[in-house]
């Protein structure tokens, strides 16, 4: 049994010497201010979260990451367990936080009470004609140039030093479930990919991914979810005409079946576009996985330098 069961991730943190470049990347990938005071820049996607990622000045480099837990007492549990202190959280929605670290002192944040807006509605889009069926007829299809519409972040991937370990810490305290475990051998596993324990309800095949990585603990990626596949396309148009830099894409995954372009921002943190994902419930369990399936494609490129 876990302390509590989180709902989702909440949001990514980094540090950057220049919150104006760093705002001017964001946008170009499709996000939007959400606050900023010279010192701390606050992003949100369309999907209703206060933000989704967040950088304060300084050296670059990855400074954390958010869940979001259902309620306040489930903070208190956290908090109580973990000897810390609810504290009210100081960020776009209010509500209140308990603050953490892994056992590789990635500092983790998890939230309750935030204040959330109606999320952005958009004009119906035009449907798609396949072989299948033909769903437009008599009409044309046209995408607005721009940046893709971010709805929300998805996931992140966190280096670790040791896979068992962290895999432990995070189930212990948050309740995840094993999607896909990376087995190298029947006695060796480097990672996983791990959702949300919400019962019946279906979630992102993954919400955290934990590996293993010779090079040591760090940050490897985080993911936000575009409206559609048009929509993620327009934006790799748009943040190649920027003259940005590519990591990775565009393809579909094999584990979490996702269709993913992945770029680095001006200071080497690679985040990703994604949509059409698998959404599973607690029943359907877990699978063991293997590092072809993990760097493998159902189609697209070979990974880019970003992934060794």
């Amino acid at each position: 049994m876990s302390l509590i069961r989180i709902e989702d991730i909440a949001h990514v943190r980094f540090r950057a010497p220049d919150l104006g470049e760093m705002q001017t990347w964001l946008e170009q990938f499709g996000l939007q201010v959400a606050a900023s005071d010279g010192q701390r820049l606050f992003m949100r996607g369309k999907g209703g979260a206060p933000f989704v990622h967040a950088t304060e000045r300084g050296e670059p480099g990855f400074a954390g990451i958010g869940f979001r837990a259902a309620s306040l007492a489930d903070l208190e549990t956290l908090a109580t367990a973990e000897a810390v202190t609810v504290e009210p959280f100081d960020a776009p929605g209010g509500g209140f936080v308990v603050r953490l670290a892994d056992p590789d002192g990635h500092a983790v944040e998890v939230v309750a009470g935030q204040a959330f807006a109606d999320p952005e509605s958009f004009a119906p889009r035009q449907p798609w004609n396949d072989a299948d069926g033909h769903a437009r007829l008599r009409t044309v299809k046209r995408m607005d140039p721009g940046p893709a519409n971010v709805i929300r972040l998805g996931h992140a991937v966190l280096n670790v030093s040791d896979f068992r370990a962290s895999e432990a810490w995070y189930k212990a305290r948050f309740g995840f479930i094993t999607s896909d475990e990376i087995a190298l051998s029947p006695d060796f596993s480097i990672g996983a990919f791990m959702r949300c324990d919400r019962g019946d309800t279906p979630t992102d095949h993954h919400t955290l991914f934990l590996l293993q990585n010779p090079k040591g603990p760090g940050f490897n990626h985080a993911a936000f979810e575009v409206r559609d596949l048009d929509d993620l396309m327009a934006g790799h148009d748009h943040l190649k005409s920027a003259s940005r830099t590519p990591a990775w894409g565009v393809g579909r995954h094999i584990l979490g079946s996702q269709v993913f372009d992945y770029w680095a921002d001006p200071w080497g943190h690679v985040l990703e576009h994604w949509t059409d994902g698998d959404l599973l419930t607690a029943a359907d369990g877990s699978n063991v996985a293997s590092m072809a399936d993990l760097l493998g494609m159902q189609w697209g490129p070979p990974p880019g330098p970003a992934f060794g």
